[in-house]
């Protein structure tokens, strides 16, 4: 890959942490995680997505498989929120400073509560999105929940 960092990168590179910086062909537009595995030539089971929701007054983070479905009212409980629900494409760069397919749990505008699918406490690397369409971070899942300061929870649908 060229020389190039997103600011997840320079985030990560401050932080002393390693990281495997994986580059995929793309356009203007997202394309799914599941693409984004095969592009990568990855299991599903390591690449997840970021996924922002709205709760009564705080945004959460909700970080999964790219395969899974989220499971809202998993979601809500776990947050202690009555509910939750995600937050319009509209208002995806407002909220987190990324755009709809670039966005990571790492480096967002504001430091939201982040809570990751149970299975990246269990698996020996994770890949998410770098902060921009076409790059993606492969690293040590409990680096990436330690520096989101974030916590695992069962929170896709069966």
């Amino acid at each position: 890959m060229a020389e190039f960092k997103t600011n997840v990168m320079r985030i990560l590179d401050k932080e002393k942490v390693e990281y495997i910086a994986h580059e995929y062909p793309h356009g203007k537009e997202a394309v799914d995680g599941v693409t984004v595995a095969n592009l990568l030539n990855q299991n599903p089971d390591y690449v997840f997505k970021t996924l922002v929701t709205k709760g009564s007054k705080d945004y959460f983070v909700f970080v999964v498989p790219v395969a899974d479905e989220l499971d809202l009212k998993k979601c809500a409980k776990c947050v202690g929120e009555k509910s939750v629900e995600m937050i319009a494409v509209k208002d995806i760069t407002k909220v987190t400073g990324y755009v709809r397919g670039g966005c990571s749990p790492l480096g967002m505008k504001k430091r939201y509560r982040t809570v990751f699918h149970k299975t990246a406490s269990e698996i020996p690397r994770i890949i998410v999105s770098a902060g921009r369409i076409g790059y993606q971070i492969d690293l040590k899942p409990q680096e990436l929940i330690r520096l989101t300061d974030g916590q695992c929870a069962d929170i896709t649908k069966a």
